[in-house]
């Protein structure tokens, strides 16, 4: 049986716990467990850390510096406990990733590897691809029969994905620094050709995946940079639960098994 958002919003209460007192990690983490929230980013930590094993042999692609941003010494731990893990970007940002065992500067379509792996990761990677056919061809390449495929990303259709989609460069530049502190070297161009499911399902379909997981995950961090905001935010989203409303920005988060 697959994991459940519930079981995943269990699960990342462990994976905290682990990661050290509650107290430590700052006036967002317990602003959000106040409201009982769990952010995108906290379900696919635990789910990435529920398949990683001693035996997992890991490509992570597209993470740059960071396999977690958020949460360095998760990433320490599923790197020490897994049996390879190789870090593949296009971005010379790889190369300063301090949990891979190799990293590799280029695009995943000319990374040559005979060994294969059983777990692929992506975290915010795939709105970015421009050739998805050739991006899932090569993953069906290196992933091994059962292996899995996890992709985290945005939604096409949240508003701020739309507004995105829909504004230059130079804009997305100011407003990631102002709202998230984002270096301009860690934003790049989006095309927005897999940010759905039934377009995700459709390309991993066509190269031998069956999807295993999928999530819409309400993602209220728009304006999480400042307490206030973050509290605004929350509590927006903690109403429209209350009438059984969707919360209008989201992530998606997908899993993909290779038959």
């Amino acid at each position: 049986m697959e994991p459940s958002t519930c079981d995943l919003s269990g699960l990342h209460r462990e994976v905290k716990a682990r990661s050290g007192p509650w107290e430590e990690l700052g006036w967002a983490p317990r602003l959000r467990a106040r409201f009982g929230y769990s952010s995108p980013e906290d379900y696919y930590e635990a789910l990435v850390d529920s398949l990683v094993g001693e035996q997992t042999e890991w490509i992570d692609i597209g993470g740059g510096s960071s396999v977690f941003p958020s949460n360095a010494k998760l990433a320490g731990i599923l790197a020490g406990r897994c049996r390879r893990l190789v870090a593949v970007d296009p971005s010379p940002n790889v190369l300063e990733n301090p949990f891979a065992h190799e990293r590799v500067h280029a695009f995943l379509e000319n990374y040559d590897d005979s060994a294969g792996f059983t777990l692929a990761t992506a975290r915010m990677v795939v709105e970015h691809v421009a050739r998805p056919y050739e991006f899932t061809r090569k993953l069906s390449q290196i992933i091994r029969p059962g292996g899995r495929v996890v992709i985290y990303t945005v939604n096409r259709w949240a508003p701020v994905t739309v507004l995105s989609g829909a504004t230059p460069m130079w804009f997305h530049h100011a407003g990631k620094k102002m709202l998230w502190s984002t270096e301009e070297k860690d934003t790049f161009p989006v095309v927005y050709q897999m940010n759905t499911r039934s377009r995700l399902r459709e390309l991993f379909s066509s190269a031998g995946f069956r999807e295993t997981l999928f999530l819409r995950l309400d993602d209220c961090r728009t304006f999480g940079r400042w307490p206030v905001t973050l509290a605004a935010e929350l509590s927006l989203w903690k109403m429209l639960q209350c009438i059984g409303l969707p919360y209008p920005e989201s992530c998606l988060l997908g899993m993909y098994e290779r038959v």
